[in-house]
């Protein structure tokens, strides 16, 4: 069994809670019991459905650990834990509350909300999803256009969400709506809270548009910033993005998170744009940059003090690559690849997988595919492969310990790793989205001196 455990005991960083009282959905829409195994096609305007969606999953879960078997497990109910409470909602065995803007009164475990940023390409949006309720709280259009092609989203340790748009610019958008300032002076904050979206320049809970002027532009990845307890606050956060103008160059760039200014742009020579220049990128305890290609090639580090550029040859390829806890770097696909920046050595597993991966704060990497599977990070064994109803090519962590799945279609899925069961969000138009889309990823590598679970 893994060693988890229901209690509150993690960084809430992507939580996009300030100190005082949270504002959002209360998430009384949740709970429905609607199957939505097929769903019907969706045009992206209607409201997303949720609901149990696999009383079979279970049957054809295989994993080396003692998973529960239950059937159908359509509720938000926390399993008991060792002596038998559910008081709190999230599950995690990582030691201690930090320090955090949550938790700046010492004995506060309550968790308001978290959630996932899901991109829809076709549509030039992405959409902010609460990842306890399955409510979609909001869509938003992440360039004047349209015609971006968004995928990649990055959530702060402060909750706000930074997003690529493949054909160039990168918009940020507030998750919490205390932040989102009364442009317009009309007395209210003007903000989508469901899958319609304001028209550009209208949705007051966008922070910043910076456009870039890239024809490809996939990684976006924020660094943890700098908390200070007595303001209760994250100060000091940066973005790092990558594209190519040319089809030929690459270029790394470090963008203010306040502002949306590129502060620094560090051109990566040598190195051949090949399938749209850096594909993916993470960041490590430290704010540094990591970026892989699409399929192999090379992997790219930029130090987040210095500038410094290094690079090392992949031989594993991937679409998507994460950090985990240990500081190791991971391209994933069919083959997970384990890089360890100590040694400057790789270790690699044909593993079945195909698209984004995640690590869960344990031992184990998430691998998107159907099935999903999942590996011990130490021995690159599989451990888990929970069938899917459909392809997905994302994959994410949530604050509940949750492991979710992003199509390609219109569907997303809250799957459960200990009983193979899911929920599923849908009314998504051709989402595509592998990055750090909960916060997750960048709580879980820490920091010096940062927030950290």
């Amino acid at each position: 069994m893994t060693n988890r455990r229901w209690g509150l005991v993690g960084w809430m960083g992507a939580l996009s809670l300030a100190c005082g009282d949270p504002s959002g959905d209360d998430g009384s829409g949740a709970g429905s019991n609607a199957t939505t195994m097929t769903p019907p096609a969706s045009t992206g305007d209607e409201p997303l459905t949720t609901g149990v969606t696999s009383a079979a999953t279970s049957e054809g879960m295989t994993s080396s650990h003692d998973s529960a078997t239950t059937g159908v497990d359509g509720n938000t109910t926390p399993p008991a834990d060792d002596d038998g409470t559910t008081e709190s909602p999230v599950y995690f065995d990582l030691g201690m509350i930090p320090d955090s803007p949550m938790f700046c009164t010492e004995g506060d475990g309550d968790v308001q909300y978290s959630y996932i940023w899901i991109a829809n390409s076709t549509q030039g949006t992405i959409s902010k999803i609460n990842t306890e309720t399955l409510v979609e709280e909001g869509r938003y259009q992440t360039r004047p256009d349209t015609s971006g092609s968004p995928s990649r989203t990055s959530v702060s340790l402060s909750g706000n969400v930074a997003v690529a748009n493949r054909s160039g610019g990168l918009t940020k958008f507030y998750a919490n709506h205390d932040d989102c300032p009364d442009a317009n002076g009309n007395g209210v904050v003007d903000t989508s809270d469901d899958s319609t979206w304001e028209p550009w320049g209208d949705e007051e809970c966008m922070a910043w548009h910076t456009p870039m002027a890239y024809i490809s532009q996939r990684p976006v990845a924020w660094t943890q910033g700098v908390f200070d307890k007595s303001a209760c606050t994250i100060t000091d956060e940066k973005v790092w993005t990558a594209g190519s103008p040319d089809g030929n160059s690459i270029e790394v760039l470090l963008v203010d998170g306040d502002t949306g200014i590129i502060e620094e742009t560090i051109p990566v020579p040598g190195v051949a744009a090949g399938f749209y220049g850096i594909y993916g990128a993470a960041v490590d305890s430290e704010g540094n940059f990591w970026g892989s290609q699409l399929g192999g090639g090379t992997l790219v580090h930029v130090n987040l003090e210095s500038f410094d550029l290094e690079t090392w040859p992949t031989v594993a390829g991937g679409y998507g690559m994460t950090v985990d806890q240990d500081g190791y770097v991971w391209t994933c696909s069919s083959q997970a690849g384990r890089f360890d920046p100590s040694t400057e050595t790789w270790q690699q597993a044909n593993v079945g997988g195909s698209g984004g991966c995640m690590p869960d704060g344990g031992d184990i990497l998430w691998m998107a595919s159907s099935p999903m599977v999942g590996i011990n990070r130490n021995t690159l064994a599989v451990e888990y492969s929970i069938p899917l109803p459909e392809y997905v090519h994302g994959v994410s962590v949530d604050y509940q310990g949750y492991v979710w799945g992003v199509s390609m279609s219109s569907n997303a899925y809250r799957v459960d790793p200990e009983t193979g069961t899911w929920d599923t969000v849908t009314g998504l138009v051709n989402p595509y989205t592998y990055s750090d889309m909960t916060g997750f990823a960048l709580n879980n590598v820490g920091g010096g001196g940062q927030p950290s679970g």
